[in-house]
């Protein structure tokens, strides 16, 4: 099940990142807008960076500074390294993350055309990062651990990369109640980030495995049918997707917003999934660092 899943996210998300999805495209801003980006956010980034997948905006609570170095997990086409380069600085630097070839093109392109200099864009899963212990002053994502098949490790590898005392802030979605038998063993669920989810139990748990304190969990009271505004958005229709664009699916191949649009009118996610904003603190003692390492993480 779990090569299933990840060939099938990569599959989504590699056509989401191949369309010509944007900020350009009504539903996608108010998709972004919706999850707490300004106006004027989106469009000091290259349009191109969303394509309406965002659950949050996790630079809102990041508290990012100049000369920081930031890490985003599943960056996508860069919306939020690119959002955050411009909070730390030159002196600073912002990576992306991301498994799907196409995602990095993507980004890696908006990088050439907003003429970022302080940004990189790796491809790697987010529970084996290619990035040295204790490298980073905070870590974000968004809307991106709830598709991981092992969410422990990718809590220990979050720990691993940051500095002591360094944060993550993440955007996500948790299960507030037990989804129904359809949903549960979904793929286009799991995909669409609903069948995946923690709970907010399981969620604060996992962290405090991992070694982090100070875990903050809260609701972002956003609607999660949002998703739906993206249907038939002429931005999922690329000459590259071909007939399994949104245009003109063929079966099995629908588009990813095209499945959410499908989960979305056939059940309310609002009632067993939310929005939430986590933040946790790994300790800045190194006693504690190391017991927490204990537990697996390569310190």
């Amino acid at each position: 099940m779990p090569e299933q899943i990840i060939d099938r996210v990569q599959q989504k998300y590699g056509a989401a990142a191949s369309s010509t999805l944007s900020s350009r495209d009504a539903g996608v801003k108010a998709v972004a807008e919706a999850f707490g980006y300004s106006a004027d956010e989106l469009a000091s980034i290259p349009a191109e960076a969303n394509m309406g997948l965002s659950c949050g905006n996790p630079l809102a609570t990041a508290n990012l500074r100049p000369g920081e170095v930031i890490v985003d997990l599943g960056s996508g086409g860069g919306l939020d390294v690119f959002l955050a380069a411009q909070k730390v600085g030159p002196g600073g630097k912002a990576i992306g993350i991301d498994m799907t070839p196409a995602m990095i093109d993507r980004a890696r392109a908006n990088a050439a055309t907003g003429g970022y200099s302080n940004v990189a864009f790796y491809q790697a899963s987010i529970d084996n990062l290619p990035l040295p212990d204790a490298s980073a002053d905070c870590v974000i994502s968004n809307c991106v651990i709830n598709l991981a098949p092992d969410k422990s490790a990718v809590f220990r590898e979050i720990f691993r990369v940051l500095k002591p005392g360094g944060r993550l802030a993440i955007s996500d979605i948790a299960r507030k109640q037990d989804l129904p038998p359809a949903i549960a063993s979904s793929l286009a669920a799991y995909v669409g980030c609903i069948a995946g989810a923690l709970s907010f139990e399981e969620y604060r748990a996992g962290l405090r495995a991992a070694g982090f304190e100070q875990v903050t969990i809260i609701e972002s009271g956003s609607d999660l049918n949002t998703y739906a505004k993206v249907k038939s958005q002429s931005g999922c229709c690329s000459p590259a997707m071909g007939e399994s664009s949104c245009c003109g699916p063929v079966p099995g191949e629908d588009s990813l917003h095209a499945d959410l649009a499908q989960l979305l009118a056939s059940y309310d996610v609002n009632q067993a999934a939310a929005s939430i904003k986590v933040f946790a603190l790994k300790p800045a003692s190194g006693a504690e660092a190391a017991t927490a390492c204990a537990g697996g993480c390569r310190c």
